[in-house]
Formats: C-alpha cells, structure tokens, sequence
C-alpha cells in the first residue's frame, strides 16, 4: 500500500543539509500554484473570470525555490506570470484568488487582476503587466536600500523576452555601476510569447546578457527546487556584499503564454517531454528516496494544498463586487 514503507534515515548529506521543514515549505507551495493555477484555468472555462490570465504550470520551482530563500525584510518584483512568485513571497491565496474573481476583498479591491496584484507588507511590491515592467522598480527599490543602509535586498523576477528590452539594459547598467542590493532572475521558459529563444537572442546563454555588464551571472536547471533554493541562498549573500547579479533559471510552462494561447508554435511532442521534467514531481520523487518525508506526509501535504484552494475559492465567490458608485476610486487622471 502507498505509503506504508518504513522512513529512510535521512543521511546528514540529504538534500544538502537544508531542514525537513524547509523543504515541507518548499513542496507546499509549489503544490499551492499548481493548484491555484489550476483551479484558476476551470474557473475561467465555467465564465467566472473576464480578461486574460498567464500561468506559470511548469514553472513552480522557480518563484518558490527562490523566495523561500528570501528574508521577511526582502523585496520582489513579480511578473505577469507571477502566482508562484507571489505565494512563495508569502501572499494569501484567499485575497490572491479574490483580486482574480475582481472582488472588492481582493489585494486592490478587485481593479488589478491577477497581473497587478501587491502586498507591501510581505516586500512584494506587485506583478506588471508590462514586459520587463517591475526592473527599474526593483533597481528603485534597491536603491532606498543602499541609502538607508538597509541589510536587505530585492529581487527582480521577469522572463527571456524582458532581456531584449530597454528596460532590462538600463536597469542591470545602473545597478551595476552603483552596486545595487538586488538579484536578477530571468525565468527563462524558452519562448517569449510565441518566439522562441533561438530567435530572440544570438547567443547560447542569456547569462551572457548580464556579463557583459560587469555582474555575476549564473545559468542553471529551473526544474530543480533545491539547487534554485541553494543557489538564491547564496546570491542573496552575495548581493548584500558585492551588488548586482543575475541568476537564469531555464525552466518550460506547460500552457500557452496566456488563457487565450492555441499553442500552435510548440509541438505535442515538445510539451510532453518536458512535463516528464515536472519539477514538483521531481521533488517529491527526491524527498522520498533520500527519506526525507514518506509518501503519505507528502500526500497529506498535497491534500493540505488542495484546501487551501478550495477555501481561498470559497472565500473568493463569497466576497461582494465592488460597488458601481466607488468604479472611480484609486484613479488619479
């Protein structure tokens, strides 16, 4: 039966010497956007969502491995894209999941959606919209950073595409030169929109891109949650100390760009191998051969998750619209 074997001793190597408890955190959440995301997309079929929506189901190592390395004092920046970011910087599912259904309980009543959504009370200073928007906020943020000799940093989540903007070169240039508190991170899920990798960038790693601004730049594996957690752990040190760098995690999502995609870029045949490279999967497969949790700990976390969406929803469909008298309220021009 699943989950009768006995616990492996878990060896002092195992997974690096990170706490149970750590990576129980790390699962949980990359759980919860899988789900949320999910539960968003049938949400969306059953005509309670309008607009658009952009899911990073694929993607969850990312954001998550990330963030949990952060400090409660740090800052992010999140992309249109940003579920996983925003749960793994500590955002509620319940106010998340109410923005998405335009409640007026959602984190800005209801008028941002799911691309615009913030919390400064957790150092989430909020999803854009715009490709490679949420760089010069980071720069900005790193910088008040510097001047109030604050021991935190913020970190700046955007994709491939952001890299051939302006925005992304002005941004590393100046946080470069003035040696800025923040850390880069490229989800680089090998299409921007529907151009791939291959024809945005002439060259082999987009790592290259922050090199040649004189900043650390590393590339790895965006599927392994563990070695992304290691890796942020360490450039969150390093940025406190040196300034700038950019970590490229190379990750895939399973879905098109947004709701609206017909995917006809990409091939069956593509998409399928790369969900064999499930990174929640992967995740559980490793916390279970080193023993760290058995398969029924890591099924009642999954369950745990599961509710935690079903409340959120609940909480969400419950909440009232806002009010047709306020419509102009926030808006400043």
């Amino acid at each position: 039966m699943v989950g009768t074997r006995p616990r492996k001793t878990p060896s002092a190597e195992a997974s690096h010497g990170i706490p149970a408890e750590t990576l129980r955190t790390i699962y949980l959440k990359m759980v919860q956007t899988r789900r949320f995301e999910e539960t968003a997309a049938r949400l969306f079929a059953e005509g309670k969502v309008h607009g658009t929506a952009h899911f990073c189901i694929g993607e969850e190592a990312t954001g998550i491995g990330v963030c949990t390395a952060l400090e409660p004092g740090d800052r992010m920046t999140a992309t249109h894209r940003g579920h996983g970011q925003s749960i793994g910087k500590g955002m509620r599912l319940d106010l998340m999941m109410a923005e998405f259904l335009g409640k007026e309980t959602g984190y800005c009543h209801g008028r941002g959606g799911c691309m615009h959504i913030a919390d400064f009370s957790v150092g989430s200073l909020g999803a854009n919209g715009i490709v490679g928007g949420g760089m010069p906020l980071a720069v900005g943020a790193a910088l008040s950073q510097r001047l109030q000799k604050s021991p935190d940093i913020t970190v700046c989540f955007f994709g491939d595409g952001a890299t051939s903007t302006g925005s992304f070169h002005e941004s590393v240039n100046l946080a470069s030169v003035w040696k800025l508190p923040v850390l880069f991170v490229c989800v680089n899920n090998l299409y921007a929109m529907s151009t791939p990798l291959r024809r945005q960038a002439n060259i082999p790693d987009l790592a290259q891109r922050g090199a040649a601004y004189g900043i650390r730049s590393v590339s790895m594996d965006g599927n392994d949650a563990v070695a992304i957690y290691l890796a942020a752990r360490e450039a969150r040190e390093y940025v406190r100390q040196n300034g700038p760098m950019l970590l490229v995690l190379n990750t895939y999502r399973h879905m098109g760009h947004s709701k609206s995609d017909a995917n006809v870029y990409r091939t069956k045949q593509e998409i399928e191998e790369w969900k064999k490279r499930c990174p929640i999967k992967r995740l559980r497969e490793r916390l279970v051969a080193e023993g760290t949790f058995t398969e029924a700990e890591l099924d009642a976390v999954e369950a745990q998750a599961a509710r935690d969406v079903a409340d959120a929803v609940r909480f969400a469909e419950e909440s009232p619209a806002p009010k047709i008298e306020e419509a102009t309220r926030d808006v400043y021009a």
